[in-house]
């Protein structure tokens, strides 16, 4: 007999990452590696600061603004390997040889609620102003930044 699956045993299966740029549904690179692959897509917020950066994508640091973005929700390891790839990120080399970090951090609803723990990716200042970011203050990016 098949073991019984309950609800608390796929959410415990999901790979939550907060995505604000290029991933989010309809942009280019969300196209590329999510498409058909997630399995809700949850419209959040996060505290940090938003830039937009000379390579025609944004980066977030740190910090105490809003950032508009969406939970892309997913039960595949291998989607998280290809993000990683993608933001140019390996957990076992030293964090200055990454042009992102990936880590945990609190999410909210898009009314600024508490929502849940997800994965996202964030860049270093100093790797910000080598690529001439700018501070978008609405939190919000948009290809047109760019």
């Amino acid at each position: 007999m098949k073991p019984t699956v309950t609800q608390n045993d796929r959410i415990n299966d999901l790979i939550d990452v907060f995505v604000y740029g290029s991933l989010k549904p309809g942009e280019f690179n969300y196209n590329r590696f999510c498409l058909g692959r997630t399995i809700e897509e949850l419209p959040a917020c996060a505290l940090g600061e938003l830039y937009s950066l000379s390579l025609g994508y944004p980066a977030m640091t740190t910090g105490t603004r809003w950032v508009s973005g969406v939970i892309l929700s997913f039960t595949d390891p291998s989607l998280l390997a290809d993000l990683d790839r993608l933001e140019d990120y390996q957990s076992d080399r030293p964090p200055e040889q990454n042009q992102y970090q990936r880590r945990r951090i609190l999410t909210y609803t898009p009314d600024q609620k508490p929502l849940r723990e997800t994965w996202a990716y964030f860049m270093y200042p100093q790797v910000v102003s080598s690529f001439q970011g700018v501070l978008i203050p609405s939190g919000d990016w948009k290809p047109s930044y760019n």
